[in-house]
């Protein structure tokens, strides 16, 4: 499978410069060594907040020996592409600005990021999952973030994706990833042939598929709760209770409504729990992780994982005999969900207001969000079809475009249309992870989101929970 690739304005003599930067490891080895000119390193999951905080604020200002200026960037794992990297490097060569872009892990990066924030060291440039509501009332991004509204790019950033990173008509964030890709379930498509299955159309066809599968012995879904947020993924079912009422987010957002007693998301959380005690996701699933999930999938051991439009390329990239073009999508199928499930949030790129670096950290995201940096992330990021970017070309391959046409009914996750829920999204993975161990009841976590959400809602002042 080749990406149906449309650039315009490419330098040729761009792409030659960038592919010299080529070579590095796999993005989740967050480790590895990007170069001389611009670095990452990683926080140890050992390590404490304060020893992180120390250890990185002394870089905030840092300059070498010739007075070179190095921004620091803090993300969480698997949020910085070696791709962005490389750019990072052709970056330092054309302004002598040096970058080095601290990966921290997913489940340590909030409350590493909330430290460094609310204690005033935070790094030049950080991450942080874009959202209306959790940019000001867990970042507070009109006293934490610079204002960008006035830069070059900032006309260019898809009007859906800018209105979750903007407060009062200004834009405080940078899209980092192609927020057109949904989670979905990637299948092997020629083990779904070989053993007459179908796709799936709602819950009951997915629990026979899924028999069907380990009957064969294979197990059909690969999962990884260890990392924490990724079995949280399966939550965006929650749509259908937005389908059954859509008056049913703005009512949550008015504190109008409660998850306890909702009877589409008690379903959901019933029915993955079901999929776990049916051997569903095999007996590794609590220590699995996120970044083998390619290579369980090309080794035949599974058959499908909760993942973006960028997984066929990427079990190829693990064995080469295995086609991107055989792996298909279709939507989760918790609660009968038949509609695709769409989210303009996500990880983004934001200027920490506290930073000595400004200047230089604008010029990164200047860079970052050029054609021809744009063109190179989407030509060298299997997952990246569409950058949130009027200027970023389109690469949809058939398999994924058979996809989305299949689904025409589109509707906003829980992350973009309810106030408070993605800030609680690594507090719900550890209640799920207590559900499947049968420590916790689905009421009892949905009682627990009701809880997590009013503390963020006390928290900001809201008046709808005064």
């Amino acid at each position: 499978m080749k990406k149906k690739f449309f650039v315009s304005m490419l330098s040729l003599s761009m792409i030659a410069g960038l592919l010299a930067g080529c070579g590095q490891g796999s993005s989740s080895d967050s480790s590895s060594d990007s170069g001389d000119s611009s670095s990452s390193s990683t926080v140890d999951d050992s390590a404490s907040d304060d020893s992180a905080s120390d250890d990185s604020s002394a870089d905030d200002t840092a300059a070498d020996s010739n007075g070179d200026v190095t921004i620091t960037f803090m993300a969480s794992q698997d949020w910085i592409q070696d791709a962005e990297m490389e750019l990072g490097e052709k970056f330092t060569e054309e302004t002598g600005i040096k970058v080095d872009y601290q990966i921290v892990p997913s489940d340590q990066y909030e409350s590493l990021l909330m430290t460094k924030i609310n204690s005033g060291e935070c790094t030049d440039l950080f991450a942080g999952q874009s959202s209306k509501f959790s940019i000001v009332t867990q970042f507070n991004v009109e006293k934490n973030a610079v204002d960008l509204s006035g830069e070059s790019w900032a006309g260019n950033v898809d009007p859906a994706a800018a209105e979750e990173l903007s407060v009062d008509g200004k834009l405080y964030g940078q899209p980092i990833q192609d927020v057109s890709a949904c989670w979905a379930v990637g299948y092997n498509i020629s083990m779904f042939e070989e053993h007459g299955l179908k796709i799936p159309t709602n819950n009951a066809e997915f629990c026979e598929v899924c028999d069907k599968l380990l009957e064969a012995g294979i197990t059909p879904i690969y999962e990884c709760v260890s990392d924490g947020w990724h079995h949280v993924c399966w939550t965006e079912a929650a749509i259908s209770a937005t389908q059954a009422d859509p008056g049913y987010p703005d009512a949550l957002n008015d504190n109008k409504a409660t998850f306890a007693g909702n009877a589409e998301l008690t379903k959901m959380f019933t029915q993955i729990k079901e999929w776990a005690d049916k051997g569903y996701m095999g007996d590794n699933y609590m220590s699995n992780q996120y970044a083998d999930a390619p290579a369980a999938i090309a080794s035949g051991e599974y058959a499908m994982v909760l993942y973006n439009q960028g997984l066929g390329a990427e079990v190829n990239a693990v064995d080469s005999s295995f086609s991107p073009d055989n792996i298909g999508f279709f939507v989760n199928p918790l609660c009968d969900n038949q509609a695709l499930n769409v989210n303009y949030c996500g990880p983004s790129r934001f200027v920490y207001s506290g930073s000595q670096n400004i200047d230089a950290a604008k010029k990164y995201l200047e860079f970052m969000a050029s054609d021809e940096s744009l063109a190179y992330m989407t030509e060298n990021v299997s997952k990246f079809n569409q950058l949130p970017y009027t200027n970023a070309p389109s690469a949809y391959s058939d398999v994924i475009q058979d996809f989305y046409d299949r689904y025409p009914n589109k509707v906003a996750v829980f992350q973009a249309s309810v106030k408070y829920y993605n800030p609680a999204w690594m507090d719900i993975g550890k209640d799920m992870s207590a559900l499947f161990l049968d420590e916790m009841s689905p009421e009892e976590v949905l009682e627990d989101i009701d809880k997590l959400r009013g503390e963020q809602a006390a928290a900001a002042s809201d008046p709808a929970w005064q």
